[in-house]
C-alpha cells in the first residue's frame, strides 16, 4: 500500500505509543502509562505532527491497536482514532496487538514462528500464532482466549514449524504453566505492542475501512459486554 503520510496509535495495554511515517521516515512516541492512555495518546499525536512538519490533514491512513487487550485501553484506543478520522475524513486500519508482538518478535529477532500472548487477567492469556512470511507476520490461527495450560495442548500447535519464541506479557506472567518443558523460547524484550509495527504490518496487509466501520476486537466480548434485557 502505497501512501504518503501515515498515523499509526495504540492504548491497547499499559503501553501507549504513536507513531507516524512521512516517506520513507518513521518518528515514535511511547511511555508505559496504564492510567494515562487518555491524557497522554493526544499529545503525543501532536508532537509527531510537529516533528514531521505536517498536520493531521495531510494523513493519507490512520492504524489503530483495536486489541485484544484492556477492555478500557481498547476502547480508548478506537475512540480516539475514529475521532481523529472522523475530523477530515481518513480512513482507518485496525491491526490486532498479538499480530503487533509478532511483528516486533519480526523485526527485532528476525522470528520465524511467534506465538504473542498478552495477560488477560483472571488467569487466562490472550493469544494466537503467526509465521514470518516475507518478514510480516502472518497468521496461523485466530486470536482467542485460552486457559493457562501448557501451550503445546493448544489445537494449532502441531502445525508450528522450526523455533518457536514467545512474545507478549503472557510469558512474563504465567511462563511456568504455558511453557514447563521450555520449548518456546520466550523473548524478554518483546513484551508489549508498539504503533510502528502495527504501522509497518498495515502498509503491508491492512485494509482500511471508514471510521464508523472501526470496531474492537475484544476476544471477550460475550463475556464483558452482555445487554441488558429488551436492548
Amino acid at each position: 500500500m502505497k501512501l504518503a503520510a501515515v498515523l499509526a496509535i495504540d492504548t491497547s495495554t499499559e503501553q501507549c505509543s504513536v507513531a507516524l511515517k512521512v516517506g520513507e521516515r518513521t518518528v515514535t512516541r511511547a511511555a508505559i502509562t496504564p492510567r494515562e492512555h487518555s491524557q497522554r495518546i493526544l499529545g503525543f499525536v501532536q508532537e509527531v505532527l510537529a516533528e514531521q512538519q505536517i498536520s493531521l490533514a495531510d494523513i493519507d491512513a490512520l492504524v489503530v491497536g483495536h486489541g485484544p487487550g484492556s477492555f478500557t485501553g481498547v476502547r480508548i484506543g478506537v475512540s480516539v482514532a475514529q475521532g481523529l478520522a472522523f475530523s477530515h475524513d481518513i480512513p482507518v486500519i485496525a491491526v490486532s496487538t498479538l499480530a503487533a508482538l509478532a511483528q516486533q518478535a519480526i523485526r527485532l529477532h528476525h522470528a520465524e514462528t511467534v506465538v504473542s500472548a498478552i495477560d488477560a487477567r483472571m488467569q487466562e492469556i490472550y493469544v494466537a500464532p503467526f509465521s514470518n512470511h516475507n518478514g510480516f507476520a502472518t497468521a496461523l490461527g485466530e486470536p482467542h482466549m485460552a486457559p493457562l495450560e501448557n501451550i503445546t495442548q493448544q489445537p494449532w500447535w502441531p502445525a508450528l514449524t522450526g523455533t518457536v519464541v514467545g512474545a507478549g506479557t503472557g510469558w512474563q506472567a504465567y511462563g511456568d504453566a504455558l511453557n514447563p518443558g521450555n520449548v518456546v523460547a520466550v523473548l524478554d524484550d518483546v513484551t508489549l505492542p508498539l504503533a510502528e509495527d502495527m504501522l509497518e504490518w498495515a502498509l503491508a496487509h491492512g485494509e482500511p475501512v471508514a471510521a464508523e466501520k472501526l470496531e474492537p476486537l475484544y476476544v471477550r466480548n460475550e463475556v464483558a459486554w452482555k445487554k441488558l434485557p429488551g436492548r
